[in-house]
């Protein structure tokens, strides 16, 4: 009978681990953890203490910390691997899982469904010849060293990546090996994962290019596999359930979606939403049922296409099911800066991704040329970025792969500003206040079309009280709106005082919030 050694990697939410390992261990499977070691250590902790006594749970003996597109993603799970090939000898297959993953099926019918196929189950496509990459780089992935994290260190990335093209600095593939791709989601046979840590202890070369491979977590378990594995011994394919929107950003699921994830021919599903807690409940007992019987249907992906085709052309005859809560997420924080002189919000942004490495955008809805990924479209021109806030927001929380995320809005958005603070995530406002001088005004006036160069200057001199007035009254408009988080800093206000108002915003200590208040330049014209 199969016994399941299930590899998780995660980064948040402690009780929602502490929980799925329970549920998944308490029929004699097992579970090894990574916990991102970026993450909160009192949550680690939380995890370990929980855990402390399930003989049928271990940790990866060392965390590392966790970058989209890293290697990082690869060595974390290479360590849970490692721990549960020592810690449970009696593991029959190796099962690669994400905290928003959940069983769809009972545990009875995935243990008879492994015995009863004996293969390797991994998306394993040729890198070169399919189309699972349908845009962006492809051989640059390989032919190029990635050195940084594109998402973290962005301009350095991409200066990285134009040096070496520019020098023809490019590398060779490793000649005996075929390079295919495919999802990370992944369930191995024993005998496959100690042939593979095998091959990486003796082929350090391979391991040397895959570390400085872009977004090896898609390359380098599906060629290894494949090159260690006869054909006839892999399926290529992935027993875990999901679904992407046409913005390329995974379906999520919720309450109402039980019997649609009973019906598909997998064994398990990701996403599901945080808050869906009724149907983390039924799937939950669902996988230590017995004798549960499942009429396979598979008709997910059909439905989601037809429902999305429908909405195209005005035709849609029901909310779409991936969208039944607009909400952001009850577990994230979105922080908002307003301001109404754009470069001191900038300027004040930069000081705080220096300090806590809070993911930070700017005037998304305001500046149209706003540096932003690539999303799908959603994120091409503002009058979109409006229509579809929510999602907006919903799809950089994903891309960041955080829980908080930073934004920088003009006190004019007082609508956005409604909306979000209606939201049932934590939406927490800090308001900038600064002084504003007459060539300011008389810049400002300008800048949006009130006045021009040929404009006399006892014209401006009957604009100005009216500018600065509108000013004035975008800021009582805010303050009127009572908004349960707000916060002020003030150009004319003591270092200490600003301090305190960073302090609350962002959550973090009076002393990193002074090496931010304390930047003499932050309110400059």
């Amino acid at each position: 009978m199969a016994k399941i050694a299930y590899i998780l990697l995660c980064h948040k939410d402690p009780q929602a681990i502490i929980r799925q390992a329970e549920r998944l261990t308490a029929v004699g499977d097992y579970m090894s953890i990574h916990f991102d070691a970026s993450a909160k250590r009192e949550h680690f902790d939380q995890i370990r203490e929980a855990l402390s006594e399930n003989p049928n749970v271990t940790f990866a003996r060392k965390r590392i910390k966790c970058g989209w597109g890293e290697w990082s993603l690869v060595q974390a799970t290479m360590n849970a691997v490692d721990s549960a090939i020592d810690a449970f000898p009696r593991a029959t297959h190796f099962y690669m899982l994400s905290g928003d993953c959940m069983a769809i099926k009972s545990a009875e019918y995935t243990h008879q469904y492994l015995d009863d196929n004996d293969a390797d189950f991994i998306e394993s496509f040729d890198y070169f010849n399919s189309d699972w990459i349908k845009t962006g780089w492809r051989e640059e992935r390989l032919i190029y060293r990635h050195l940084v994290n594109e998402r973290t260190n962005k301009k350095l990335f991409y200066l990285l990546f134009e040096a070496q093209k520019r020098l023809g600095l490019e590398r060779e593939i490793p000649a005996d090996l075929q390079i295919m791709i495919g999802s990370q989601w992944w369930c191995l046979r024993r005998q496959t994962i100690e042939k593979l840590l095998e091959f990486a202890n003796k082929r350090r070369d391979v391991i040397r290019f895959f570390r400085t491979t872009w977004i090896p977590d898609e390359t380098f378990f599906q060629t290894l596999v494949r090159h260690l594995v006869p054909e006839n011994e892999i399926q290529s394919r992935t027993l875990t359930f999901l679904m992407f929107t046409d913005y390329g950003m995974p379906v999520t699921f919720y309450n109402d979606h039980y019997e649609l994830l009973l019906s598909q021919d997998y064994l398990f599903a990701r996403k599901i939403s945080p808050e869906a807690q009724d149907l983390k409940r039924r799937l939950g007992l669902l996988y230590a049922a017995e004798g549960v019987r499942f009429q396979i249907s598979n008709e997910g992906r059909s439905l989601f296409d037809f429902l999305t085709g429908r909405g195209r052309i005005g035709r849609r005859f029901a909310t779409r099911f991936w969208e039944t809560e607009s909400t952001l997420g009850r577990e994230r924080e979105l922080l908002i800066v307003v301001c109404k002189k754009w470069h001191v919000a900038k300027r004040v942004l930069d000081r705080i991704r220096q300090v806590t490495n809070v993911p930070a955008i700017e005037y998304l809805f305001n500046e149209e040329d706003t540096p932003l990924p690539d999303l799908g479209g959603i994120q091409n021109t503002l009058e979109k970025r409006h229509r579809h806030r929510r999602a907006l927001m919903r799809m950089l929380f994903d891309y960041y792969e955080t829980d908080k995320l930073i934004v920088c809005m003009d006190p004019g958005n007082i609508d956005l500003l409604n909306d979000f603070a209606a939201d049932r995530s934590v939406t927490r406002i800090l308001e900038i206040e600064c002084q504003f001088s007459d060539d300011y005004l008389i810049g400002h006036a300008m800048r949006v079309g009130l006045a021009g160069d040929q404009t006399s200057q006892d014209t401006l001199e009957r604009l100005l009280p009216t500018i600065r007035n509108d000013m004035v009254h975008e800021s009582d408009r805010i303050r009127d709106a009572q908004f349960e988080n707000h916060s002020r800093m003030r150009e004319v206000a003591q270092e200490d005082d600003n301090a305190e108002a960073l302090s609350a915003f962002l959550a973090i200590t009076n002393e990193k919030a002074q090496e931010i208040a304390r930047t003499d330049y932050l309110f400059a014209d």
